[in-house]
């Protein structure tokens, strides 16, 4: 049984989705509001919050970095009627995880919670792997750490998990089903433009590195996947 902190305002929907995940078997903490939520994370930890960003008091977004700051490692997953990529990448900077669009299909979100429940136990294994060094990249899986032209990258646990997956395999075309299969969970439910807008988030840390720095590349193959190319004076 999981612990979860749903932030909704609506309460049809709010009511709905406490009773479909308490009748999961999970543990539900329901706030309508964004200070809420915030007096919620400040009483004890959770193992995932589920958090609309169309709130009635706080800006959403403005809340998902504040909670960020009280469950360092817990999971968020935004719920949004806002499908733009623009406002998902704003989200997922300030410290979520990954996303459904509204209206959310029950199935899509018990099956995308599974995801993230499993892989937030499978992080927690030692991992004994030598760091992979591709230009000025260093991936340390060990460490969870990334540094790029020797200064350290800050990445949210899904950024990391896709460019270490990306990193093992250097030059070598990587699917989509495989990516988020490995990174996310093989019995992935719904959308995988979650996967994309990961991919986006990277490629910027990449572009903040600055002129002169030996940065790999992640080539998008339409229609297969990603590849992550070393650079060439590397």
């Amino acid at each position: 049984m999981a612990r979860l902190l749903l932030v909704e305002d609506d309460e049809t929907i709010g009511q709905a989705l406490s009773t479909s995940l308490t009748a999961h078997g999970h543990s539900v903490s329901w706030a309508p509001t964004g200070n809420g939520a915030l007096r919620e994370s400040r009483l004890g930890s959770f193992d995932l919050i589920l958090l609309d960003l169309g709130l009635p008091d706080l800006d959403g977004v403005a809340v998902c970095r504040e909670l960020r700051t009280t469950q360092a490692d817990t999971v968020i997953v935004m719920l949004t009627a806002r499908d733009e990529e623009m406002d998902v990448i704003i989200g997922l900077e300030a410290g979520a995880d990954d996303y459904l669009t509204k209206p959310v299909r029950l199935a899509e979100l018990h099956a995308r919670l599974r995801a993230h429940l499993r892989r937030g136990e499978s992080i927690t294994r030692p991992d004994t792997t030598e760091p992979t060094q591709l230009g000025d990249l260093v991936v340390d899986t060990s460490s969870r750490r990334v540094t790029l032209a020797g200064a350290d990258v800050p990445l949210r646990a899904k950024e990391f998990e896709l460019l270490a997956r990306l990193a093992a395999q250097p030059g070598v075309a990587v699917s989509r089903d495989t990516l988020m299969s490995d990174v996310w969970d093989e019995h992935w439910f719904g959308s995988t433009k979650t996967l994309d807008v990961h991919v986006a988030a990277l490629r910027r840390r990449f572009s903040d590195a600055g002129d002169g720095a030996l940065v790999p590349t992640i080539v998008t193959l339409r229609g297969h996947g990603y590849r992550l190319d070393v650079p060439p004076s590397a």
